[in-house]
């Protein structure tokens, strides 16, 4: 079955989930300040809204791929946004990742004006997207998240149900510590392995099916050790993400000092102008080591 969604977002997240969107026979109107980014997905099929009332009337979704909860606040409750264009009880899934309790505040103004709302991050970035094949963890009650399962299953070959609103973005968290921290490891590892004089795309498949192999450094070695910088993800947001885990760990009074660091070290590759950049950019730290 097929359906009528309507995309707000389109930056390299949004963009990914809407190709595969209408790759997969949905009719998409599409939503985003970018022209440019709008453009590339009206190439693919979609329609350009005007607004982001004027995407979500009569769509059966409304999928919200966006940056921060003040952008999407202003995207579904400003001026001529989500919720001044949409029916009563329309779903909305917020793809983006965000904070719990910000996650919260939304779904109860949302519910006020009769609006649903499912929060579900994912995890697999662009490439997986492309191919439906995101891990997705769910936030919502259980009728709004088998709803939006029926098109996520578009997406995602791994949805999980979490709990209510927020637990979603929670679990979004625990796997940015995880990605922020096998990031850092990897890179790590790169480097010494070049310095020590071995081949270090080799490595990923020495030591596949062993306790240390991931997708991380399945994916990321190779580009590591040839300073492959295509962007699929932003050190930047990861910033944002890991933020939002140490709030989190402040208001739970959990000890955190790896996550702490390695927030940190994040923060100091954006303040040297590759916040914009791919996590494999992380290399930027050994270039006074380059083989």
């Amino acid at each position: 079955m097929t359906h009528n969604v309507a995309l707000i977002g389109a930056g390299v997240m949004g963009g990914a989930i809407g190709t595969r969107l209408l790759e997969t026979g949905n009719t998409l109107h599409v939503f985003d300040l970018d022209q440019e980014r709008v453009a590339e997905l009206v190439a693919k099929g979609a329609a350009s809204a005007s607004t982001a009332a004027d995407a979500a009337a009569g769509a059966d979704y409304v999928v919200l791929s966006l940056n921060s909860p003040r952008i999407i606040r202003m995207a579904v409750f400003g001026e001529a946004g989500v919720a001044m264009g949409a029916r009563a009880g329309t779903l909305l899934i917020d793809m983006s990742s965000i904070d719990p309790g910000a996650t919260r505040e939304l779904a109860a103004e949302a519910a006020e004006k009769q609006l649903r709302w499912v929060d579900s991050p994912l995890s697999g970035g662009a490439p997986k997207a492309l191919i439906g094949e995101l891990t997705l963890m769910a936030g919502g009650s259980e009728q709004d998240v088998t709803d939006a399962h029926r098109l996520l299953q578009h997406v995602a070959t791994n949805f999980t149900h979490m709990g209510p609103v927020g637990t979603g973005q929670t679990t979004k968290l625990v796997n940015q510590v995880l990605c922020g921290l096998g990031f850092l490891a990897v890179a790590e590892a790169t480097q010494l392995a070049l310095n020590a004089g071995v081949d270090a795309e080799k490595i990923p498949m020495a030591l596949k099916g062993g306790r240390a192999d991931s997708a991380i450094l399945q994916e990321y070695m190779p580009r590591f050790a040839t300073r492959d910088y295509r962007r699929t993800g932003r050190i930047d947001n990861m910033v944002k993400d890991l933020d939002a885990v140490m709030d989190l760990a402040r208001a739970t009074q959990t000890a955190m000092p790896l996550t702490s660091l390695c927030d940190e070290i994040h923060r100091l590759l954006t303040a040297q102008g590759l916040g914009g950049e791919d996590q494999a950019a992380l290399m930027e730290l050994f270039k006074r080591t380059l083989p």
